[in-house]
């Protein structure tokens, strides 16, 4: 248990966070810091945050872990506030979805006697802001750790155990490998949402109309994708821009061969993409990571 954890940033991932944590008492006392006035007057009004404060240096000053839930492009910016005020030998996390780059940002300003444990809960919805938090986002999902080999195992265990408090299951991997894995699961299949509603949204108005209309299961889950916050999506794009554009050409090779196979009428290959793709499917069931029911359980 941490004495005291002090968040900033307070939207989807930092509300859910300090829910969590009000709800399993892993934290004595949970500070909160964000930007947007707004965002902190929903936080006092429903009584989420023991402590709300005005600036970064009093919401770390005393903190035993300090957890960055900023969009990927002020999170130099949030770092820099809260630099000079850190408590010597606290731990400093975040909950990036690129982790090169923070982990770039954070090692450049050569903070003494801090460790930088950097997180990635893979959790979310497709909705933003404090009021979008739920205390059980993080439960039974992972939460990827990218640790330098130089920090303390102790250290890390403590991280650790912050994120299992909220019912996650941890792995800790390389950020290389991270962000290579999380290109794929995560990054391209918001490319190809990002796409599909582009196409269907280019055709004329009464199209456009009869298409929303009558959206089947299959657009409508991913315009369920495609509504996720607009600036992270945009900062995720540009902060691992290079293995995205890798993964799009690996889309592009294997659309085109599908295209390929519909043109000649090629059943066997139609059926053998359509055959490997359900037993994926049902490796991602039997992982634990969706449910086999009817609509995947959603209501």
């Amino acid at each position: 248990m941490f004495k005291q954890v002090s968040i900033i940033g307070c939207g989807l991932i930092g509300s859910s966070v300090f829910r969590a944590l009000k709800k399993n008492n892993f934290a004595k006392e949970v500070i909160t810091f964000d930007n947007n006035k707004s965002v902190s007057e929903v936080i006092k009004k429903e009584n989420l945050s023991d402590k709300i404060v005005s600036s970064p240096e009093e919401a770390v000053s005393d903190a035993d872990l300090v957890l960055i839930s900023t969009p990927l492009s002020t999170f130099e910016s949030a770092v820099n506030s809260i630099k000079k005020y850190l408590k010597p030998e606290s731990i400093l996390t975040d909950t990036s979805s690129v982790k090169k780059g923070a982990d770039a940002i954070v090692k450049k300003m050569n903070l003494k006697n801090i460790f930088w444990i950097p997180s990635h809960p893979v959790a979310g919805t497709e909705k933003s802001g404090p009021r979008a938090g739920s205390p059980d986002l993080f439960k039974d999902r992972w939460t990827i750790l990218t640790p330098d080999s130089k920090i303390k195992d102790s250290e890390v265990k403590k991280v650790s155990l912050f994120w299992e408090s909220m019912g996650s299951k941890v792995k800790i991997m390389s950020a290389v490998d991270h962000d290579k894995i999380l290109s794929l699961t995560s990054h391209l299949p918001h490319v190809v949402a990002y796409n599909i509603v582009k196409t269907a949204m280019g055709d004329d108005e009464k199209t456009k109309q009869d298409i929303i209309r009558y959206s089947a299961g299959g657009l409508r889950d991913f315009t369920r994708i495609a509504a996720s916050n607009p600036t992270m999506w945009k900062d995720i794009f540009i902060d691992n821009s290079d293995l995205i554009i890798d993964g799009i050409n690996k889309f592009s090779k294997s659309l085109d061969d599908f295209k390929k196979a519909i043109e000649e009428k090629d059943s066997k290959k139609l059926l053998e993409i359509f055959e490997k793709s359900k037993e994926f499917r049902e490796a991602i069931i039997k992982a634990g990571q969706d449910t086999d029911k009817p609509g995947f359980g959603r209501k």
